[in-house]
């Protein structure tokens, strides 16, 4: 599987107030943003987590089908599914988690 970069351009009708946003919003474009993807969780007792060894298995509290939490930051962003690109892994967007910034603000993990 390969990638192409595509650039995307908005083609809209933009007045002063719209230049504004975009405008502040290039200030920000620099800002790094840490994207992590979360497979799973489980809850261990601490002797569960002392006796781990190679080969030990986990089990996560996630069906193998479910989409995987994509986080910016720690605040869920979207939910994706695994690929590989190039012997890496990478994620697919299947969905990117609508509402304001409120609505995200309660998704924050910790």
């Amino acid at each position: 599987m390969t990638i192409q970069e595509t650039t995307f351009e908005a083609v809209s009708e933009t007045g002063p107030a719209d230049m504004l946003v975009q405008k502040n919003l290039a200030i920000l474009a620099d800002i790094p943003v840490r994207l992590s993807v979360e497979v799973g969780s489980t809850s261990l007792r601490l002797q569960q987590l002392i006796d781990l060894a190679e080969g030990s298995i986990v089990e996560l509290d996630r069906q193998a089908h479910e989409l995987l939490d994509i986080m910016a930051n720690g605040t869920l962003i979207a939910k994706g599914e695994v690929v590989t690109v190039n012997n890496r892994f990478g994620i697919r967007i299947i969905d990117v988690v609508s509402g304001g910034v409120g609505s995200l603000n309660q998704e924050r993990r910790s």
